[in-house]
């Protein structure tokens, strides 16, 4: 009888493990086709001789260990017909003195000091509606703090989105990993924006997949205010996802384009600031919906991580004395497992340029992943507050009412 529930147990997880492989190759060729077709910035054609002015929107809090890199790269511009909008949003360190250094050495530079945060905005987007009531651009191009531009970006922006007649172009940064957790943690969070979130899909007019990298999107001030500016999302986490979802929606021209050569932007400060970002995804998606977070959960830790013990418990049993069921076991957890490397590596070096020893981790990855996911469906129990970038949030207060995972 014992013998018969073993069986029984490793062919249902065989059968689990097929369909885990099967995920894999559907996601591996997701991303082989995001990093090979997906459109560049600076390669398009130019039939625009227009410079309208461009706002950029810069919003700041506690970030004095980047935002002077970033002001410094942003006065350097080969561009010429724009302002940077730079808000402190309340920040205790020195980022509203590194501010005012650089409004005074740069005309082009407009200091502004967000007033407190309203109840039910989330911070950023307070920061960013601040900053919007004093532009006095054509088009509007919003960024963080962390990112670094070369000097043609907004040159190549406003001609590539002339040019084309779109009403928001938004572009793909390459993200900068700090921490040897994080290098190991975002190549497996990474995948999945292939499968939904990549530039194929927002791209394809047919598909109603809208999504905005919050370090560049540029998009036209009337379109801006046409879809409720930041207040339509004011308590979102993933505010400019919701925003990018809310362009498509309406029926406005998005579109998404590769950057990496161009600029760059820090995804995660530390390995505890990566951990916040993980339950912060959880958390809201929770409130919207337990049944499919806890679904989510499950679907993720079966991807990323759980075919690895599964090969280490077959190796060790299975053998010609021990029971047939074994075999395929092992065989499906070795597919599966493969797979895994496979898109770590791809995702590691085509996608963050990173070293190809950082996918060897990727079951650690994936296994901080799922238990970050289960640590933001927990907090999402309790009463507690919820910290990110220096603020303390009810759990409540989060909302994710346009992006799903």
């Amino acid at each position: 009888m014992d013998n018969i529930a073993l069986d029984v147990f490793n062919y249902i997880f065989t059968a689990i493990l097929c369909g885990v492989f099967l995920a894999w190759v559907s996601l591996i060729s997701s991303m082989y086709k995001s990093f090979t077709k997906t459109p560049y910035l600076d390669k398009f054609k130019n039939s625009s001789n227009q410079t309208p002015k461009v706002s950029i929107i810069l919003p700041a809090r506690n970030e004095e260990k980047f935002v002077g890199k970033c002001l410094e790269s942003f006065v350097h511009q080969d561009y010429t017909n724009y302002e940077i909008i730079a808000i402190d949003d309340s920040s205790d360190d020195k980022t509203c003195e590194i501010i005012e250094k650089y409004a005074k050495s740069s005309e082009k530079v407009v200091p502004v000091k967000a007033g407190p945060k309203p109840d039910g905005w989330m911070g950023k987007n307070w920061a960013c509606i601040e900053g919007f009531k004093r532009a006095s651009g054509d088009l509007l191009l919003f960024t963080d703090a962390d990112t670094r531009y070369s000097e043609k970006v907004i040159s190549f922006a406003v001609a590539h989105l002339l040019s084309e007649k779109l009403d928001v172009l938004t572009v793909i940064p390459r993200l900068l990993c700090l921490d040897n957790i994080t290098k190991i943690t975002l190549p497996m969070l990474s995948t999945f924006l292939h499968s939904r979130y990549s530039a194929l899909n927002v791209n394809n007019p047919k598909k109603g997949i809208g999504y905005f990298f919050g370090s560049f999107f540029i998009i036209k001030k009337e379109i801006y205010e046409k879809i409720g500016t930041h207040e339509k999302v004011k308590h979102e986490i993933i505010e400019d996802g919701a925003l990018g979802k809310i362009t498509k929606e309406s029926g406005f021209r998005l579109k998404m384009v590769r950057g990496e050569h161009l600029l760059d932007a820090v995804y995660s400060r530390s390995s505890q600031e990566m951990w916040n970002g993980l339950e912060r995804l959880m958390v809201p998606l929770y409130h919207q919906n337990k049944s499919y977070a806890v679904g989510v959960f499950f679907a993720v830790s079966f991807i990323l991580f759980i075919p690895v013990p599964f090969l280490i418990y077959s190796l060790v049993f299975v053998s010609p004395n021990h029971y047939t069921s074994f075999l395929p076991l092992l065989i499906s957890a070795i597919f599966s497992a493969g797979t895994i490397f496979i898109a770590a590596l791809m995702e590691t070096k085509m996608g963050l340029n990173l070293k190809s020893v950082y996918a060897l981790f990727a079951p650690i990855g994936g296994l901080i992943v799922s238990c970050g996911f289960l640590s933001g469906i927990l907090q999402a129990n309790k009463s507690s507050a919820v910290t990110w970038r220096g603020r303390k949030y009810s759990v409540k207060e989060f909302s994710q009412n346009y992006i799903n995972l």
